[in-house]
């Protein structure tokens, strides 16, 4: 789990005169991650494409073509079929020929809708007019403008117009009509020359008949007659669409496969006889990938486990498993027969002895969790893809996120709703990776938070659980643990500041001993102790000091009374001795183990990594970082609180350090009365519910309103600082990523069989 998947690098050589066949044998096998010859090597060249790949390829770019038009997607697929080359020919042409008409047809439609919708915005303003649209063209002697403006500005710049020997202004609510009459020895379009400066802006006047009216009556009409036509022909598209997406679906699935097939040889390295394929495959395949091509093409083909990636390093020669040859291995000898055209292994040997062996390339990351842990994989991810030769957080992710989210909201109600919705992406987007990955997290989250919601007593912000399973059914005094809003519960929020900074002491040496064993494996002991044992030394140190009886009077109390017989939670630990070495004169303050263990570390860092010592405070301010847990913990459960209160109001009982606060579920009692065997002292807020109608009705809404903005914030707040732990100080100790994703040779049919 905490490492990828092991892949080990393998070559196929063998005669040309059997390259199609190993190739619909590893297709078919659906394991090799070929790596691409990049033409290094004397003597070799990539290989050619094989006959009918051009075709295909053409063919190919004609289904996804009249896919799109149709809209097609994996749901429409129907049952899994047989497509020929005869149906190809045939029926595909047929699709070809209704599809691209209709949808040419539709083109058309839809460009002259397009126009005449145009047309009715241009003849607006002339409607605003109400001149007749033939009145305002075909003069001899009349020059005509239309078009907005201000009236006044219009006529001033016409009286001033010597060229202008008479007009008249006719004028709706936007609009302005202008005739006028040139002098005689005016030039061409005057009328236009003197309304430049006039703030008119003119509008061209239709070629058409009649009035405004009339015209859009006309366009209009002309419009639906269009959209009918139109909704004709994508009623016919949708009937191509049902009769052919089956057939087009499975089309370029196969035609995806002919290409693949066909383009393959690109990748290899090629002499005029031979041909040598390289690539990756997981190791516990490398058996069964031999034994189905030898049992394919029989002894032209050699194939050989080149390599087999360690875990701990990438890129470099000394990091590699080489795999002894075995002489006792078909094709293990040099020179075994490869050919029926002549050719055999020997020609795809580059120093004639040696098997070719290409550039180093990093090897894929297949991620190896169990189904249960995959969807997390999403998360990792999300930054990158794990290298090759670093662990996988994704198993932690499995264990921490679901946790701290949980821990945060703390809710049954909310967590029944997360786990609902988490189960309903799961379930119903199987073909859709990214979301099912969502569905897995969120339900695990949802699990959390509704195990978390029964220990501290609550649903929906109300104490329900608390009242009637652990006080009425187990008999315990309260909920196992409480989130500590009340004055009487104040220990508890202190408490959980205590666990935030605990929880994070844990997280970080995770991630820290994983960068140790990390720079163990890729370089040496002295790299894993100066890069991640001295963090560890510092802040183990540090947080021992913090919590050991050195600080006893100087730090917070509850630090040591968390954990105490009578603490919240009593596990009996009140603090670390003080492990005094001796005492420092000046301060007359003790110089302790955990201080001298937080030296060693601080030195080997600046021994090791100079630059970094200057962020000693890390250890520190990392673990802090933590505390955030207990502040969104307080802050979603505040906000719910609000809510309940608002609706159903609060009181409180005894008062000072031992106040309590209870919703009025059932009523509001007076003050000074008994409730729960305790006296009310205040009434925080009397509660809509216990209100009018009128009020009633606003505090169902406040209810409703409010409980979903709790829950829609629980995934901006609890979510992403969760996530952020997780990236920012968990992620950065260790985690590189950079990570190549393995990518086979074949495909996966969903809509095609081969029986």
């Amino acid at each position: 789990m905490l490492r990828p998947e092991r892949m080990s690098k393998v070559s196929v050589t063998g005669s040309k005169a059997v390259m199609d066949d190993v190739v619909e044998t590893v297709h078919g096998l659906n394991l090799l991650d070929v790596t691409e010859y990049d033409g290094s090597w004397e003597g070799f060249d990539p290989g050619d494409p094989a006959a009918g790949a051009e075709e295909s390829s053409g063919r190919l770019v004609t289904v996804r073509a009249l896919e799109s038009i149709l809209d097609l997607d994996a749901n429409d697929a129907g049952p899994t079929r047989i497509v020929t080359d005869d149906a190809l020919d045939e029926e595909l042409s047929e699709i070809q020929d209704r599809v691209n008409g209709l949808d040419d047809r539709r083109k058309e439609l839809e460009s002259e809708i397009r126009a005449i919708d145009d047309d009715l915005d241009t003849i607006e303003p002339f409607r605003d007019l109400g001149i007749d649209l033939d009145l305002l063209s075909g003069y001899d002697t009349l020059e005509v403008a239309v078009g907005t403006g201000d009236r006044s500005a219009v006529e001033a710049a016409l009286d001033g117009a010597a060229a202008i020997d008479a007009y008249e202004v006719f004028a709706g609510n936007d609009t302005l009509g202008i005739f006028a009459r040139p002098a005689a020895d005016a030039d061409a379009d005057v009328l236009d020359d003197v309304l430049v400066g006039a703030n008119f802006t003119a509008i061209e006047i239709p070629d058409a008949e009649g009035s405004p009216e009339e015209y859009a009556d006309k366009r209009e009409h002309e419009r639906d007659r269009l959209e009918s036509e139109l909704d004709t022909v994508d009623a016919e598209l949708e009937s191509e669409k049902t009769d052919a997406a089956g057939f087009l679906l499975a089309a370029e699935e196969k035609l995806s496969i002919d290409v693949q097939r066909t383009e393959a040889p690109l990748s290899f390295a090629t002499t005029d006889n031979a041909f040598i394929a390289e690539g990756w495959i997981p190791s516990e395949e490398y058996l069964d990938f031999e034994a189905a091509i030898e049992d394919a093409v029989g002894d032209r083909v050699e194939v050989e486990e080149l390599e087999r990636a360690r875990f701990s390093a990438d890129g470099t020669d000394h990091v590699r498993e080489d795999v002894p040859a075995d002489p006792g291995k078909p094709g293990g000898e040099v020179g075994s027969p490869a050919a029926a055209d002549g050719g055999s292994v020997d020609d795809a040997r580059a120093d004639g002895g040696t098997p070719v062996v290409m550039d180093d390339d990093e090897p894929p990351t297949v991620q190896d969790n169990p189904d249960v842990v995959k969807p997390f994989e999403v998360l990792v991810q999300a930054v990158s893809r794990p290298s090759y030769r670093e662990f996988d957080p994704t198993v932690v992710i499995f264990l921490t996120f679901p946790a701290f989210f949980g821990f945060m909201i703390g809710d049954l109600g909310y967590g029944i709703i997360y786990t609902a919705i988490g189960y309903f992406l799961y379930t119903n987007f199987e073909d859709r990776p990214a979301f099912r990955s969502m569905g897995g997290v969120t339900l695990a989250a949802g699990i959390f938070t509704a195990i978390f919601g029964i220990l501290y007593g609550e649903i929906f912000g109300l104490h329900l659980i608390a009242t009637y399973l652990w006080e009425g059914v187990v008999g315990l005094a309260h909920a196992p643990i409480e989130k500590g809003l009340s004055p009487a519960g104040v220990d508890w929020a202190r408490g959980w500041l205590v666990v935030s900074v605990l929880v994070g002491i844990f997280h970080l040496n995770v991630a820290w001993l994983f960068g140790f064993i990390e720079d163990l494996e890729l370089h040496d002991l002295e790299h894993a102790v100066y890069e991640n044992g001295s963090w560890l030394l510092m802040m183990n140190g540090l947080w021992v000091w913090v919590f050991s009886d050195a600080l006893a009077g100087v730090a917070p109390e509850f630090i040591y009374t968390t954990f105490t017989a009578d603490g919240v939670l009593p596990l009996g630990f009140a603090g670390f001795p003080t492990m005094a070495l001796f005492t420092i004169p000046v301060v007359d303050a003790p110089f302790t183990l955990p201080l001298l263990v937080f030296l060693i570390g601080f030195v080997l860092l600046a021994v090791g990594e100079p630059i970094e010592a200057i962020e000693f405070l890390n250890v520190l301010v990392n673990v802090l970082s933590y505390t955030r847990i207990a502040a969104v913990l307080l802050a979603k459960a505040g906000m719910a609180f609000t809510v309940n209160l608002l609706f159903f109001g609060v009181y409180v009982t005894e008062s000072g350090a031992d106040a309590e606060w209870h919703f009025g579920l059932g009523h509001m009692p007076e003050v000074g009365t008994m409730s729960s065997g305790h006296e009310v002292t205040e009434i925080l807020f009397g509660g809509l519910v216990h209100g009018s109608a009128a009020t009633i009705l606003v505090g169902v809404l406040v209810l409703v309103i409010g409980h979903l903005l709790v829950l829609a914030l629980g995934v901006t707040s609890a979510g992403l600082q969760a996530v952020r732990l997780e990236y920012v100080e968990f992620f950065n100790k260790f985690f590189d990523g950079g990570g190549r994703e393995y990518e086979p040779f074949g495909y996966d049919r969903q809509f095609t069989t081969e029986d």
